[in-house]
This record gives C-alpha cells, structure tokens and sequence, in this order.
C-alpha cells in the first residue's frame, strides 16, 4: 500500500496547483456557470441584458435575429453599453463586461446607479456568453458615435474602434452576436419552443416594450406587443375557460414603505379551473424562474391568508374540514413577476429564488389586494371557497380510507394521479414519474385509455427499515398504496391483490445518478413492503435513454431518430453510421439530462409506447430471497455502513460513476 501511495504522489508538486484566469473558469467547467444541454441560456443572458434596459426606463425595443450563418444577435434601443475607459482597469468598459468575471453596472444597487431592479446579480452573465461563444461582436450607438469591438473564444480580436454613428444622436442601443461554440453544449440547437416562450414572456413583462423574433433561415418574423397583459397571457396558455374571474393585481412599496425599498413588490394574475392543465410561471426581475422560490411562497401565502379570512368571515367552512395551502392551489394557474432590489438565486443560472425576505415582501402586497377582490367579487369568493373546500375534502378522505380500509371498498385516489379510462387490470399501467415536470410530460405523451401517471416529488423515503404500520405516514407511499390498490405486506404473508388497479407498475426516473437512487429507493419499497407484486410479475423499470441521435435525410431515406441506452450503445451506433456512409459533421448527439428535458414525442417513443420503449421487469430471477435480503440489507440499512465500505472497496472498481 505504501508503495502504492508513493507512486500516486510522486507527480503532485507546486507545479501541480493551476490557477485559472480571466473567463479560463468557465471553459474548464461550462456546467457551473450555466446549462449546456444547447446554448439557449447563453443567449438569454444578453436578452435579459437588453430587458434590464427596458425595466429600468430606458427602452422599447428588444430584436433577437437567428443568422443564416449559426449566429444570434440581440439588439435593444436603450442606453447603449459605456465605452470610455474604465478607471480601475484602465481598458473600456464594454471590453471589461465582456471579459471579466463579477464585473457589471448591476452591484450598484443604491440611488443613481445603473440599475435599481435588474435579474443581474452574480455580473458572470454576458463574459459567459463570450467564453462559450467562438466569436463574439458587440456594436454601441452612444454619444453620436458607433462603437465596434470583436472577441474570438473570450478574447479581444479586434479592438474598440468609434465612428460617427450613421443614426441621430438619441438613437442609442447595443447590438450583441455571438456565435456559440458547440464544443461547450450538447446540442448546437437552441430550441425553437423555449426561445419563443422566452420573448413572448420579456414581452408580456415589459408592457408596451415590442419583442421582435426573427429567423433569417426558415423566414420566421414575429412580433408581441403587450400594453398591459399578465391576463391575457395567461389565458392564452389554458385549455379551459376558469369558472371563476381571474385575480389580478399589483402592489409596489413606496417612499412611505418602512419595511420594504422603493419599487419592490409584484404584479399576479390567478386563476383557478377544475380541470384542464394548468400553467404557472414566476419571474424575478424579467428572469424565469422555473423551479419557483420564496416569491410563489409569498403568493400562495397571501392568498391562503385572506382566502382562510373570507371563509370565516361568510360562514362558508365544513364541519371537520381543515386547509392548507395545497387545498387552495391544487387547481390554480398564475403568472407572478416580482421585483425585488437584491435578489438571491440557487446557482448561476437562477432558477429558484432563496431570498427569505421575498415571501413576506410578496405576501404583504398579495394579502391586502386579495382580501378587496374576493369582497368586491362575493359570488366568485364563494365558487372559489367551494372549490377549495372540495379539494380539502378530497385529501381528508384519502388518509381516512387509507386508514379504514378494512371497512370499506372504496378509496379516494390521490390528487396528482392522472388516472387511466380502462378498467382492464391485464391492460393498464401506473406510471410513478421522477418529479413533477416530467410527470407533466408523461401525462401528454400517455395513451389515456390505459396508461396512468403519479408524479413523485423529489426522493421517496427509504423504507427498509420502517414499520409497515408507519408507511402511511409519508405521503408518497401513502399515495402509491392508495394508487395500486394494495396494501403493504410482507413475503411471507397472503394478501388480496383482488383491489390491485394496474397490471404493469412502473418506476420512469432520469437516467442519471440521482434517477438510478430514486429507483433504488423504490425497488426497496417494493420489495421489502410489496413482495408479491414483484413475484407476480407486475413491477418493471422504464429505462430511459441517455442519448438521442439525429441521422439527417439521406437520399430517399427521411431524417431519423435513435436512442441510445448508454455510451456503449451510442458507440455501437456510430460505427452503424458510419459503415452506412452516413457523414459525421451532418449527425446530431445529445444528451438527455433527464426526462423532464424531453417533448411529449420523444417521452412517448422512449418510454410510453408499448412498440418503442424499453421496459425491465423488475425481479429475483435465479437468486434466493435470502441473498437479495442479505445484499439489501448492506446496501439500505442505517447501520450497514462500514459493511458497504468494505463492499464498495471490493467492488467499487467495477463501475464507471456518472458524474
């Protein structure tokens, strides 16, 4: 062992230590300053650049072009990008945006600065963009002068040079284009859906600022324009007209405000149906954030307050029916656009908002304006107070069937399964979803007549060695139980699968590590607390594919599709193409980074269709009970774990991590 050590230590020295510099960072590690799955990201940083602009009153215009060469370039009308010297770095400020990390017009957040409310906050965004970018052109219209500077990989290829500006000196703006390098992503391919959402969203967000999208290639020109809309967008998205007027609001903080800055707040719409899909977008600062945060906990938090208020107030509550927040969203659709002076996101590419003073910024504004709507709407109050009712009894009686299920027959299925048409058991499948975005992705690409769908939120709890009497008092497993229709059991027992709902149970997890730990988890479940359903036959894995690759038309041959499994198999692809002449530079691979990545065509061919997906029957095959117990037990319980070290030492060799 110690000759094995020396041998590893022998090519770490000081020289070993690298320090990286300038935008160096993130070309050694794309992942940690935004998303590579395809450049889109990069891109929206400069949009969101642009936005700024608009917010803080300095704009009305916002055009993104996609070049027939690869290229994409937002230009916007605000103040256009300082060009003079910086004081400190002594080279331009464009130059210094573009190449410096945690450099921007976005830290001064006091009185006078640049930008007051802004989605800027790390200052990485725009040298981002430059770094992943293999070219990079940057056109300033200020002061009368028109200011070009080129970058190529990050750094300056051309300098900034000024001319007198061809347009009238109040004429200024900045045009950025980049051409993202595909080394760095994916999939070179922005996708179209995404990007269209995303300006028709600065759009609505921006009232009477016009959007323009162009596509100098498939000749795509669309322009929105929205003088006052949270509403109207909206509704747009749904598929059902709501039974209830929607809420909308706003309410900022002003001078007077003792609590809150000048300008924070939010403007809400809200609107609830009792059935349809349902569409729920937040933003902070004109940034998505689709993973939600303490801004939608603020929203939900008001609304519930004076909702909770309203229904005491008219005498509307039942006897033994308590809320809660759930009860009341469980059937709503809402827009939220927060402004908030010094935001905290999760992780450089803001998806979820952590500032913990949002929710009481949020809820304050929210409460009030609820409270006067619901009492200027008393009909409406009342539908909505019916329907909120309604849903708390529905989740009471849950836990109450569950609980008395010996006394009954019937049970009342958990809210978020979107249950099949067939009552052919042979026939129907259950579907437990890995989070609720690719369960939202699953219940489209389902064939409805016999295929069912339960999200899971986050990690199921690990069961081995919980009492089954204590199962019920988590709500995932509570739900699962409820859903297949059979009680947990041991291996030794005898129970009634007379009740069970669904002849294939399958677990749909991402394909990666975090995926592989929620099947583990569930495989524990199953297997310690539903033996028999494993022995019957009835539990399988939907294996999703780790990479898709695009063949390009060929001749007669149309464009193609194949899903890889794994590298091994993506490999075995590749030398196919290539004995069939296929050319390299023309196919397209990309990584799935999970399912909630995938459309509904791409779910449906992997994961859902009977013709095209891979399922794996989850089962003992030739070994004893007693030996998957012994392994299961080294592998899941608590005090296993110097049994699993050794086990990982012995074995840990034979696997390639995925990290």
């Amino acid at each position: 062992m110690a000759e094995e050590i020396t041998k590893n230590s022998t090519g770490y020295s000081e020289s070993s230590i690298k320090v990286l510099k300038g935008l160096d960072p993130v070309k050694q590690r794309p992942g940690m300053y935004t998303l590579t799955d395809n450049p889109l990201h990069i891109v929206q940083e400069v949009i969101d650049n642009a936005s700024d602009e608009v917010l803080a009153g300095f704009g009305t215009k916002i055009i993104l072009t996609q070049h027939s060469d690869g290229s994409v370039s937002v230009e916007d009308d605000g103040r256009g990008i300082p060009v003079g010297i910086h004081p400190e770095e002594k080279c331009s400020v464009v130059e210094v945006v573009f190449t410096r990390l945690h450099a921007g017009g976005k830290f001064n957040k006091t009185n006078g600065g640049a930008y007051s409310f802004s989605g800027g906050l790390h200052g990485v965004g725009v040298s981002v963009t430059n770094a992943l970018s293999s070219r990079l052109e940057v056109t300033v219209w200020r002061d009368g002068l028109e200011s070009k500077i080129t970058f190529a990989d990050g750094y300056v290829i051309e300098k900034l040079s000024s001319t007198k500006s061809p347009r009238l000196k109040k004429e200024t703006g900045t045009r950025v284009r980049c051409w993202p390098n595909p080394k760095y992503f994916d999939s070179p391919k922005i996708p179209l859906e995404a990007l269209v959402r995303l300006l028709k969203s600065k759009a609505v967000l921006l009232p009477g600022c016009e959007v323009q999208y162009n596509d100098e290639i498939k000749g795509i020109h669309q322009t929105w324009k929205y003088d006052g809309g949270l509403k109207e967008y909206l509704l747009e998205q749904l598929d059902h007209v709501p039974e209830i007027k929607p809420f909308q609001a706003e309410g900022f903080a002003t001078e007077d405000d003792e609590n809150f800055s000048v300008g924070e707040g939010a403007g809400w719409v809200v609107v609830w149906t009792e059935e349809g899909k349902l569409e729920r977008e937040s933003f902070v600062n004109l940034i998505p954030t689709p993973q939600g945060g303490t801004h939608e906990a603020g929203l939900k938090d008001g609304i519930f307050q004076a909702l909770k208020s309203f229904i005491e107030q008219h005498s509307l509550s039942q006897k033994g029916v308590k809320l809660i927040g759930d009860d009341i969203f469980a059937r709503a659709s809402f827009i939220l656009n927060a402004k908030v002076l010094d935001p905290q996101f999760q992780g450089q590419v803001k998806e979820k908002l952590i500032s913990r003073d949002a929710l009481k910024l949020i809820s304050a504004f929210v409460r009030p304006q609820m409270e006067f709507w619901l009492n200027s709407h008393i009909e409406d109050g009342k539908k909505l107070a019916e329907l909120v009712i309604k849903q708390a009894q529905v989740r009471q009686r849950a836990v109450t069937k569950v609980a008395k299920r010996k006394g009954s027959s019937v049970a009342v299925l958990p809210g978020k399964l979107t249950d099949c048409l067939s009552e052919d058991i042979s026939r129907n499948e259950l579907f437990l979803v890995e989070g609720d975005s690719a369960g939202g992705s699953a219940k489209k690409a389902r064939d409805k007549e016999f295929q069912a769908v339960l999200p899971l939120r986050g990690k199921v709890l690990n069961t081995w060695e919980v009492d089954r009497n204590l199962l019920f008092g988590n709500k995932e497993i509570h739900d699962i139980s409820v859903a297949i229709g059979v009680d947990p059991h041991g291996p030794n027992d005898n129970p009634n699968l007379s009740g069970l709902r669904y002849g294939k149970i399958c677990f749909m997890a991402d394909a990666d590590v975090d995926g592989s730990h929620i099947e583990v988890l569930l495989t524990t479940l199953f297997y310690k607390h539903f033996p028999k359903l494993i022995d019957t036959g009835h539990v399988f894995i939907a294996v999703s594919p780790l990479f898709k690759v695009i063949i390009p038309k060929i001749g007669k041959q149309k464009e193609r599709r194949v899903y890889c499994l794994d590298e091994a198999e993506l490999n075995k692809t590749l030398e196919k193409l290539k004995k069939e002449k296929v050319p390299e530079d023309k196919i397209e691979i990309s990584r799935f980074k999970g399912l909630g990545e995938m459309d509904e065509k791409e779910l449906k061919e992997t994961s859902l269709d009977p013709e095209t997906r891979r399922l794996l029957p989850l089962s003992l095959g030739n070994v004893s009970r007693e030996l998957t117990t012994s392994a299961m037990n080294i592998l899941m319980a608590t005090k296993e774990a110097d049994s699993r070290r050794r086990w990982i030492e012995r074995h840990g060799d034979q696997f390639e991590p995925d990290i």
